[in-house]
């Protein structure tokens, strides 16, 4: 027998009891009556989950899984990646009864069985679930120190999102003060690679430093507008820039073009 993989770095955010029920609404209506639940949220058309809270602790209510016979109970975690999760199950030969997808209700999750016929719920939450906010966006003319910059980009491709996605989801939690400190949009395994981004791109300075970035002269020749549409404005720019030089050019009036007579 295979010994077990290593299991992967897991975050696990909140812990949620799951009930399988057969009809999610009629289930909110029991809960949200006698038993004093308030209504938590409802995901999907029709719903594949709900949530009913009682006081600050919350509840998921899901429907039975077809052909399901286990009268075990059900738990959901909510993590930080559960493909990753995942992978680790079926490396390890653990049953899976629904494989990972995108759910309605703004996770991405898997389900497993454990021996007992015991029910695991595996979630991540999906960036942009939310409804859409209308935004014109405009061109700002920025420059910014160049391992950060490309610190940012590779942040971006990470997330599967646009830098201008991307800094805006950063900048705005930045605005909010969270305890001590101010929000942050990242999960702890964004954190994580962001570190390994630092180490990356050599940011090696403390960002929490008391400092102020001094500019150094480029060591290569600026950026040129492209297409270069204003000559007069990229030779202006580089005539600024130390190690360009113009040297007069020597022009030779091209001889003669003897015609013969005819």
């Amino acid at each position: 027998m295979n010994s077990p993989s290593a299991p992967p770095t897991v975050d696990c955010e909140q812990i949620h009891p799951l009930r399988r029920v057969h009809d999610i609404p009629a289930a909110v209506a029991v809960y949200t009556g006698t038993p004093g639940f308030k209504p938590g949220f409802l995901g999907g058309d029709p719903p594949e989950m709900a949530g009913v809270d009682l006081g600050e602790v919350p509840v998921h209510l899901a429907p039975r899984v077809p052909g399901q016979t286990s009268q075990g109970g059900a738990v959901y975690f909510v993590n930080g990646d559960a493909d990753e999760l995942h992978a680790f199950h079926q490396a390890n030969g653990v049953e899976s009864i629904r494989p990972p997808g995108d759910r309605p209700y703004g996770l991405r999750d898997c389900f497993i069985h454990d021996p007992d016929g015991n029910e695991l719920g595996f979630g991540h939450r999906i960036h942009g679930t939310g409804d859409p906010i209308r935004i014109e966006r405009v061109e700002v003319s920025v420059r910014l120190e160049k391992r950060l910059a490309a610190a940012l980009r590779d942040l971006a491709a990470h997330k599967g999102m646009s830098l201008d996605s991307c800094l805006e989801e950063t900048l705005p939690h930045t605005f909010e003060p969270l305890g001590d400190g101010v929000a942050s949009p990242h999960t702890p395994r964004t954190l994580r690679h962001i570190q390994e981004l630092k180490q990356k791109r050599g940011l090696n300075y403390d960002f929490h430093a008391g400092y102020h970035f001094t500019e150094q002269e480029p060591s290569s020749l600026p950026n040129l507008p492209a297409p270069m549409t204003d000559l007069r404005f990229a030779f202006r720019q580089l005539l600024k820039h130390p190690g360009f030089t113009v040297h007069p050019l020597r022009h030779r009036r091209p001889a003669a073009v003897q015609t013969p007579l005819t």
